[in-house]
């Protein structure tokens, strides 16, 4: 892990930062429908020049995660970006996790007072990568007072790229356990599901702040696909897992999987 990630900022370090990230990557807000229950469905668009990629929500040992702060936003009560199956980029001994060129973010969006438009702002902070790798910053507004129940095709499709449930996809069990390895953790899953198609990637994230995760070493065995990471907690504490918390996603070629939560066998 440290190695990567000496390596990840001594690259950003010499990396010449173009004059203005914007100059590749363009957002802008699209303001979807009003849900039966009076909370809205909305989403962000990104467009980036061709080449060019930003990340998913875990992007790997060396992407650059996003971050989304709502802080200016009003009748926002509460807001949930419902992330589409990204791409995973396998790239020498680097891998990371996210889109190329474009995407769109689908949001659901609760509102405090309902029949009231929505101010939505949005400062986003994300990595974009081509050759080199560069933050960028967004800072998204717009006003959403539609009153439209009808469904915005291009939300519409991104919604349905989701992952699967760990119920539409089958998976019959879910177990992750702790072991000790060269004096470290190691947390290995075992899902038994149905091959997802190509070379299947999971994806482990802890859903807590304070442990840190490795990328999987991920391989199949007839019905149970396996993934083994390291574990440790930032502040060099005992692990203390919660597996409630723990959210899986296998990312195969033909379908992805998201699993929240796991057993201990």
């Amino acid at each position: 892990m440290n190695k990567k990630i000496l390596s990840l900022l001594a690259s950003l370090l010499v990396a010449p930062i173009p004059a203005a990230a914007f100059e590749v990557i363009q957002g802008e807000i699209l303001p979807g429908w009003v849900l039966p229950d009076g909370n809205r469905i909305a989403a962000i668009r990104l467009t980036l020049e061709p080449g060019w990629k930003t990340y998913w929500r875990a992007p790997g040992d060396l992407g650059i995660p996003p971050d989304f702060n709502w802080a200016k936003s009003e009748n926002l009560a509460d807001v949930a970006i419902e992330w589409p199956a990204p791409t995973v980029f396998r790239e020498k001994n680097l891998t990371t996790i996210g889109y190329k060129e474009h995407v769109i973010l689908p949001l659901l969006i609760n509102v405090v007072e309902k029949d009231v438009p929505v101010t939505l702002a949005a400062a986003v902070s994300l990595g974009v990568c081509s050759d080199i790798c560069v933050p960028a910053t967004l800072n998204l507004n717009a006003l959403i007072d539609t009153k439209t129940t009808r469904a915005d095709p291009e939300i519409a499709a991104s919604l349905a790229q989701r992952p699967f449930s760990a119920k539409e996809a089958q998976v019959s069990k879910a177990t992750c356990n702790l072991s000790l390895k060269d004096g470290s953790f190691e947390l290995v899953t075992a899902i038994t599901l149905p091959h997802t198609g190509g070379q299947e990637f999971v994806v482990i994230e802890p859903g807590q702040s304070d442990l840190w995760i490795s990328e999987t070493d991920t391989s199949r065995e007839g019905g149970i696909l396996q993934a083994r990471a390291d574990i440790a907690h930032v502040k060099d504490e005992t692990v203390a897992l919660d597996r409630s918390q723990i959210r899986i996603t296998v990312l195969g070629s033909n379908q992805s999987v998201d699993i929240r939560g796991c057993t201990s066998g």
